[in-house]
């Protein structure tokens, strides 16, 4: 899948998706919000709605000249991480993102509950929400309990205290540390 999404169901975490997109926006990402339903309207875990940019089915899933810099982005949220995981034609996609070196991110639960699908998890060291590092740690990745975690292609955050440094992780994955050091400097930190 080419570009860079973030994919959005009933029950999502708000401020993980919505720092995640504002953050990469002010680093001049072009990011894309995805709903997995058939309305773009999604409601959050807190009951905010959100109009998603496009539709899943509306998109072309074709994993053709996907690279590193096409990432999957997941939220948590409950019961938006749940929803996410139990879309089979979505966990597929992001199964044969990954596999065509396409790029994941995932925040909070989804880390466990989303991204603990992706094969080849042994050795990479991960991050989330405290209780939803079992799956993950069972295929022999490595929970650090770091804010942020990068390795290789796999970008994991731990919740929405930490969306802005999610969100500043994956810029720097995209833009590097110039780009990141402008945008933090623009929001004050």
């Amino acid at each position: 899948m080419k570009g860079i999404n973030i994919f959005l169901a009933d029950g999502f975490e708000e401020m993980e998706a919505l720092c995640t997109v504002d953050v990469l926006r002010r680093g001049g990402v072009s990011v894309r919000t995805v709903s997995i339903d058939e309305d773009s309207r999604v409601r959050g875990s807190h009951g905010v709605y959100v109009t998603a940019d496009a539709l899943f089915s509306g998109l072309d899933v074709s994993d053709e000249g996907t690279g590193r810099e096409d990432i999957m982005i997941f939220p948590g949220g409950m019961p938006g991480t749940a929803n996410l995981a139990a879309d089979k034609a979505l966990m597929g996609v992001m199964i044969g993102h990954y596999v065509a070196g396409g790029s994941v991110a995932a925040i909070c639960a989804a880390p466990g509950l989303v991204a603990s699908k992706l094969p080849g998890l042994e050795g990479k060291r991960f991050t989330c929400f405290d209780g939803f590092e079992d799956v993950p740690v069972s295929k022999g990745a490595i929970f650090t309990g770091e804010s942020t975690v990068t390795d290789g292609r796999l970008i994991t955050g731990r919740g929405a205290g930490h969306a802005v440094n999610f969100g500043l992780a994956l810029l720097s994955f995209l833009k590097g540390d110039e780009c990141v050091a402008q945008v933090r400097g623009g929001l004050m930190l």
